[in-house]
């Protein structure tokens, strides 16, 4: 294994603790698998709850392929990436200076990616990401099994187009990853020559990951012409806003989003979330094999529905297992021959529906899809309404 170049930052003893790695498959050492793979997630914080389900998906691939890649014993290590790259960067350090691990995968947040993704590249580390991303100028080290963090605004902007007569109001979360879920929104919305509902014509932030309280945000949208409101929220964030926009003089407005009502947040956001449309990569009730196997292996596991970001974490394993096979079994795992590997894969099967990558931005040209808050059953679920575009060609 090459050396590592990057001179290793020192954590605090807190960091150390938002860090800890935990080798899943190859040992209570770690070392004694043949790959050592690094994942990056948050296990706490806002986002918590994506981690996790990150984390579960990556996981429920290794157990359901007797912990191997390409026939090879993993020794998975996972690192908390926490709120956003001040802890991110030090876990991914850790396990790239400290574990000399072979190839990086997860990561929740697109600032967290933006820092984690030079550390690859200055170590020559394949990294496969697995939730959404900003576009990247140099993505020769780097891979994508979710989307790029613009491409959700881009696929349903059509849609409200079309379906909202009137005004769109914008509101969205204050970094990264929320400048580019709503710029992918607000640019194509706009250039098919919808107005916003904003005063100033531009998209409302609010402060993350400080904001729980949004009733003055939602109040103000309500004195304005709005006919809808198009946001991206996700994790605890997203509760407080889908429940506080029920509570609001804003209430009667149709609401879109991006990721909004995904996962276990859903539940949480109870009768509030009904009715709400969102845009999404992936919907559990999709009907093809991959998928059916997929939510199968799940349900026997978690007391919960498989998600995207589940999803997009399990097809990150697929593709490291797929990379690694092709190396010769007479040869090491190295960064290089991994990355290699990747760059001719081909068509994936995934739940999702067959996708691959963008040979320039290493993200997937994919389906997207509408879908709508109901009652299925006792229980809401985010239900299959109409595929919407195929984005990242």
């Amino acid at each position: 294994m090459k050396s590592r170049t990057r001179a290793f930052v020192a954590l605090t003893s807190a960091a150390l603790l938002s860090v800890t790695a935990t080798a899943c498959t190859g040992g209570d050492e770690g070392g004694s698998g043949d790959v050592k793979i690094g994942f990056v997630a948050s296990l706490s914080g806002t986002y918590q709850t994506v981690g996790e389900d990150m984390r579960d998906g990556f996981q429920l691939y290794l157990d359901t392929h007797d912990g191997k890649f390409g026939g090879r014993t993993v020794d998975l290590r996972v690192a908390d990436e926490g709120d956003g790259p001040t802890t991110a960067l030090p876990a991914a350090e850790r396990l790239v200076v400290q574990e000399e691990v072979d190839a990086l995968a997860g990561i929740v947040g697109g600032g967290s990616y933006a820092a984690i993704a030079s550390l690859a590249q200055e170590n020559q580390l394949p990294l496969v990401g697995a939730n959404g991303r900003p576009d990247m100028k140099d993505n020769n080290w780097l891979w994508h099994t979710s989307y790029i963090s613009d491409e959700p605004g881009i696929a349903i902007a059509p849609y409200v187009k079309e379906n909202v007569d009137g005004p769109v109001y914008a509101i969205g979360p204050d970094y990264q990853g929320g400048h580019d879920e709503l710029r992918g929104f607000v640019d194509t919305y706009k250039q098919l020559g919808g107005q916003l509902a904003n005063p100033d014509g531009e998209t409302k932030w609010t402060p993350f990951p400080q904001t729980t309280d949004f009733l003055p945000y939602l109040n103000e949208i309500a004195m304005t012409n709005a006919r809808a409101v198009y946001c991206f929220y996700a994790g605890k964030a997203a509760v407080d806003f889908v429940k506080q926009y029920a509570e609001s003089d804003a209430a009667d407005i149709p609401l879109y989003g991006a990721f909004l009502t995904e996962g276990a947040v859903l539940a949480a956001q109870g009768d509030a979330a009904e009715g709400i449309r969102n845009v999404l990569n992936y919907s559990p009730d999709l009907d093809n094999p991959a998928n059916r196997t997929f939510v199968a292996e799940w349900s026997a596991r978690y007391q919960r529905q498989p998600t995207t970001f589940a999803m997009a974490s399990f097809d990150a394993a697929a593709v490291l297992d797929r990379a690694i096979a092709a190396i010769p079994a007479d040869q090491d795992v190295t960064s290089q021959a991994v990355n290699d590997a990747i760059s001719k894969l081909g068509v994936i099967d995934s739940p999702r529906g067959s996708w691959q990558f963008n040979p320039t931005t290493h993200s997937p040209i994919q389906r997207w899809y509408l879908r709508q808050v109901a009652k299925d059953g006792e229980m809401l679920s985010n239900m299959l309404i109409e595929d919407l575009a195929t984005v990242g060609n």
